[in-house]
């Protein structure tokens, strides 16, 4: 008797962990197809935003319902100590997570900037652990765009990483 409840009961939970990633895989392809249409209309006329304050372009992807969730920053040149790049990403660690372990693609966009992003970006970032807030709308605010790359739009399965 105690062998077919330990049986039961592991098949409950294996089905219940595959309903689980299911759902959560499910979840990930919906906010993917959902973020990815519109950031690719965006593509097409991102030299428009070159040489342009960050906030236009800011403003443009808020005017298009796209949130940016996280950031992070980068050498323009390596080895460096001078920050150019702005990383911007779209979803949250679970649905990175997600991602990464089924081998899909995130989209991102990459924001070079004509100039170096002054040195406070490190505590910024640190203290709201890599979170966009409008601080950070304000601090890159009258930032210049010299280029500006779409990461990870090519279908959320597709091997193909090049950017746009």
């Amino acid at each position: 008797m105690n062998n077919i409840f330990f049986k039961a009961l592991f098949i409950v939970i294996i089905f219940f962990q595959y309903n689980c990633k299911a759902q959560t895989v499910n979840d990930y392809v919906t906010f993917y197809n959902d973020i990815v249409p519109k950031l690719n209309t965006l593509a097409p006329t991102k030299i428009q935003f070159y040489g342009q304050d960050f906030s236009n372009f800011h403003n443009e992807l808020l005017n298009k319902n796209i949130n940016i969730v996280h950031l992070s920053y980068d050498y323009k040149i390596h080895p460096s100590t001078k920050y150019y790049v702005l990383y911007l990403f779209f979803e949250d660690s679970g649905m990175w997570s997600v991602a990464s372990a089924n081998t899909f693609q995130y989209p991102w966009i990459s924001i070079t900037f004509e100039n170096e992003i002054p040195s406070q970006i490190k505590n910024m970032v640190l203290q709201s652990q890599g979170k966009w807030d409008s601080n950070f709308a304000q601090f890159f605010s009258n930032m210049k765009i010299d280029k500006i790359k779409f990461i990870g739009v090519n279908g959320y399965d597709n091997n193909d990483w090049t950017g746009k």
